[in-house]
């Protein structure tokens, strides 16, 4: 019998649950069009409109098939207007249904944690809280835990059990030589660089963490030296939205 081998089908969940994230940021940067230049702490340089042409980047990538990684696309263009960018992006995830059953698994997996991490920077810099169940949380998070799991390979540290109320993770060969635990949001913000190292040592620790530490910087992410709440205290901007 002669033919192609084919993989597996790609499970649509990741396609969905990026367009949840999409449309959730949507509504964020539409209703108010003032905050297209406001500061997103947890992205260092970044308006809330650089964000935006970020993901609209990523998203192109993802669609062109272009070979590069695509968790550090090239700057955005400066000067497109916010409106101009979700319409760009919108027409872009519709074609994504065409593309990802032939992307390779990381790719597939890598969109939803993108656009899930950056709407928690963007809410955060709007101060406002996290959306509510995102679908695209848990694979989310299972992706931080294995790029984690590399880390620790890398820095030739022992096994490190995850924890969250909902699930358990083994990060690392062996017996765990420790847990860190925490709810799902502040374990996946900690293990994609949003929390400074003393947040990261505050989570639930079965031991002292300070040997796993140097692990929470791996691929793009590297824990921040301030909190964002240093950087802009959200209150500024509850105040600044509220007309006070």
């Amino acid at each position: 019998m002669t033919g192609t081998t084919r993989g597996p089908i790609p499970d649509p969940s990741h396609h969905l649950a990026y367009r949840a994230c999409r449309e959730n940021i949507t509504r964020l940067v539409t209703s108010d069009l003032s905050v297209a230049e406001l500061p997103v702490p947890a992205c260092p340089g970044w308006s809330v409109r650089d964000l935006v042409g970020h993901l609209v980047l990523v998203c192109r990538m993802a669609v062109d098939e272009h070979p590069g990684e695509i968790s550090d696309p090239p700057p955005p263009p400066p000067g497109i207007p916010v409106p101009e960018l979700v319409v760009t992006w919108a027409a872009l995830e519709e074609q994504l249904p065409r593309v990802l059953p032939r992307a390779e698994w990381l790719r597939r997996r890598i969109l939803p944690l993108d656009a899930l991490s950056h709407e928690l920077d963007l809410r955060t810099a709007l101060g406002m809280p996290p959306p509510a169940g995102s679908p695209a949380l848990a694979d989310a998070l299972d992706l931080a835990v294995m790029g984690f799991t590399l880390s620790l390979h890398g820095h030739g540290l022992p096994a490190l059990r995850v924890r969250t109320p909902e699930r358990v993770w083994t990060a690392g060969e062996g017996e765990p030589a420790a847990t860190m635990g925490g709810g799902a949001l502040e374990v996946f913000r900690a293990l994609t660089g949003r929390r400074t190292v003393r947040q990261i040592a505050e989570l639930s620790w079965s031991t002292a963490p300070a040997p796993w530490l140097p692990a929470f910087r791996w691929g793009p992410f590297t824990p921040p030296t301030r909190t964002v709440e240093e950087v802009a205290p959200t209150f500024m901007v509850r105040e600044r939205h509220s007309g006070t």
